[in-house]
């Protein structure tokens, strides 16, 4: 299952989503908005699978999680393109903006911090493969969770949703983070 996980994440971020949003001087007021909507929207998303009741929740878990990702690669992309670093934007920074919070332990052999800078490096397919699938487990550890708490439908999606909201802002800090300083990218 965990490699399952681990190949849905790598397609999920190898296709990054193209942004119709133009650099501009008030990229951070854009990236805000930006950042809310998402949020809005993978709160909306999470909380609405997570509503069947039971063991039909379960198969929902999966199905949630690649949706608030999409979500959220689509945020990632459009926070690179507001800071005009779009063609800076691959796979591993997506995975980069997408888990660092998650696991940052599991990164630290994927970034540098060079002042207030960070460096993501380029990666083989092979390691981040291997990446992903750390990455898998932890987010195995939250599937997990996440079943559990479609067993009390009403109150677990206000907290599935509210994870999600969370979760997104996380995911925008982290990419506006990345993308609102230029720097040499490795890769």
């Amino acid at each position: 299952m965990r490699a399952q996980i681990a190949h849905a994440l790598l397609e999920l971020v190898v296709q990054v989503p193209e942004s119709t949003e133009q650099a501009g001087a008030d990229a951070a007021l854009r990236v805000h908005a930006i950042s809310r909507k998402a949020a809005r929207q993978a709160s909306m998303v999470a909380a609405g699978l997570s509503l069947p009741p039971g063991w039909m929740g379960w198969l929902t878990v999966l199905p949630e999680m690649i949706s608030v990702w999409k979500i959220q690669a689509q945020m990632v992309a459009d926070i690179a393109a507001l800071h005009g670093q779009q063609s800076r934007l691959g796979k591993e920074q997506m995975l980069y903006c997408l888990f660092k919070h998650v696991s940052a332990q599991l990164f630290r052999d994927y970034a540098v911090r060079a002042g207030e800078r960070v460096v993501v490096r380029s990666s083989t397919m092979k390691a981040l493969e291997a990446l992903a699938l750390q990455i898998s487990g932890k987010l195995l550890g939250t599937a997990l969770r996440k079943g559990a708490s479609r067993w009390v439908p009403l109150v677990g999606a206000v907290g599935v949703g509210a994870y999600a909201y969370y979760d997104t802002l996380q995911v925008a800090k982290n990419a506006h983070h990345l993308f609102q300083t230029k720097g040499p990218t490795g890769g």
